[in-house]
């Protein structure tokens, strides 16, 4: 007699625990999803036609867990967004909620759907996951009702979350976070009362999770790492890039290396809103990525990576971001310095007018040392060295210390900051270090095209950011993104 489905269930189940069990490595996918969109309207839809939707959304993430599951990944990153988009207001949102309970409550979905209120999708997610022996991670809507009795309640009588799940192999709920820093469109839904940390454990290492916009703030992002200690973030998130600091794959990647943590980062994809770049990311660099501008299709990535990344001997030592500049003294006077704005920010500058050289540009605290040297330097492409020391205030607040060494939109001197995705200039070396007063900082180096530098630069412990060998491709930007939390 053949085994029962249970038993084969079980047997492959065990055995997926084993192997991870066996291994300091797991396999990691994250999948860039092309959402299918809702129709922009201001009035709900019905329950039905919501699922449908999300559905369909659903069918595309449920092809991507399959081909992940083959892959022999273990866990599986959808972005956010994924299941039913973004085009909604706080009414029209309501008929694709569903209530979302405690993961303390024990409960599979898949193999007991009526516990709880309906919850067709939280079903669906769990039986992709126990069905392929797999962790999946998903971002959908929470609901929660509440009443007079709660002076913060809603005048609609509930609360809107947006919200992440992540059911273990066994389609087991195991974590569910709320979006503490919501971006400034997402209206629809409402602030938790207070920050949430949320992290599970599974035979591969210690996760955390959070979305989007919450990277940029101390909470929940620094408390994940810092004080509770995560092996890898999961990381679902609708990234709309922003040259040239924030293209998701080159902040995101950045992040990973100076937190010196793994981050599996799923984002959206939709071109006509800038949105795209996904990766695989560890402390020492991208184990895979992808950033497509030409493309309508979603992306599966696969890679493996290092259970906890601390203990690797790969690992970042600890570095003291402010030694080195600290401790030079200011390089040659320039009598060249500008203003310019990068993402409403008010830069100084300072034009890098010869092949090779040693640079200086300060602004309050921050003083910004680079030392450099070109393959040739073009005619036809400007670049400055730049600094920023203070308060960014447009889609949220933040204090920031950037010093970025970065090619001008052309040689016209007030393009300098805006976004630009191509050059031709190579550079032979560069060395770049900030006085620094945050220990949280993230280095960042682009080439032409939005490509990453995988493997061909280093940050040294005293706080320098430089190039390994010759930079193999021409260089749009190399930073170093200071945020200084205790500032905010």
């Amino acid at each position: 007699m053949p085994p029962s489905p249970a038993l084969l269930h079980a047997a492959v189940f065990a055995l997926t625990v084993l192997q991870a069990l066996a291994s300091d490595t797991f396999i990691a996918a994250v999948y860039e999803h092309a959402v299918i969109l809702s129709d922009a309207t201001d009035e709900p839809v019905s329950p039905d036609d919501a699922l449908a939707l999300m559905n369909k959304n659903m069918d595309v993430l449920e092809e991507a867990i399959k081909e992940a599951a083959k892959q022999g990944a273990h866990i599986i990153v959808t972005p956010e967004d994924g299941v039913y988009g973004w085009r909604f207001t706080r009414e029209a949102i309501y008929p694709y909620l569903e209530d979302i309970p405690d993961p303390a409550v024990n409960w599979i979905p898949c193999t007991d759907p009526t516990r709880f209120a309906p919850a067709p999708v939280q079903e669906r997610l769990s039986c992709m996951a126990r069905n392929n022996s797999i962790y999946v991670v998903a971002n959908i809507g929470d609901k929660k009702p509440c009443n007079s009795s709660d002076p913060s309640c809603p005048s609609d009588g509930r609360y809107q979350y947006n919200t992440d799940i992540v059911f273990d192999s066994e389609g087991k709920l195991v974590a569910r976070y709320h979006k503490y820093n919501l971006f400034m469109s997402e209206t629809q839904f409402n602030y938790p009362k207070e920050p949430e940390a949320v992290t599970f454990e599974t035979p591969f290492g210690k996760f955390g999770i959070f979305t989007c916009f919450d990277i940029l703030f101390r909470e929940p992002a620094v408390v994940l790492v810092s004080e509770l200690q995560v092996d890898t973030v999961l990381f679902p998130t609708a990234w709309m890039n922003v040259l040239p600091f924030l293209t998701a794959v080159e902040f995101h990647s950045a992040w990973a290396m100076g937190m010196g943590v793994n981050l599996l980062s799923a984002n959206t994809h939709n071109i006509i809103l800038s949105m795209t770049g996904s990766g695989i990311y560890a402390p020492d660099g991208a184990r895979t990525y992808y950033y497509s501008m030409k493309t309508k299709n979603g992306h599966l990535l696969v890679a493996e990576l290092d259970s906890h990344p601390r203990l690797s001997p790969a690992s970042l030592p600890a570095v003291n971001w402010s030694s080195y500049a600290s401790s030079v003294e200011r390089f040659s006077p320039n009598d060249h310095e500008f203003r310019g704005l990068i993402f409403h920010d008010c830069f100084t500058f300072t034009e890098l007018t010869k092949p090779e050289g040693n640079l200086t540009v300060c602004q309050k605290d921050l003083c910004c040392h680079l030392s450099y040297e070109m393959a040739g330097k073009r005619e036809d492409e400007v670049y400055v060295l730049g600094a920023f020391d203070g308060l960014h205030v447009v889609e949220g607040q933040y204090y920031l210390q950037i010093c970025t060494l970065l090619k001008c939109k052309s040689t016209d001197l007030n393009t300098c900051g805006q976004p630009v995705q191509t050059a031709q200039t190579k550079f032979e070396m560069f060395s770049l270090s900030g006085t620094f007063g945050t220990n949280y900082v993230f280095p960042e180096v682009l080439y032409s095209g939005v490509q990453l530098a995988p493997g061909e630069f280093e940050v040294l412990n005293d706080g320098r950011l430089i190039s390994k060998a010759r930079p193999t491709k021409p260089i749009i930007t190399v930073t170093l993104f200071g945020r200084w939390y205790e500032k905010d």
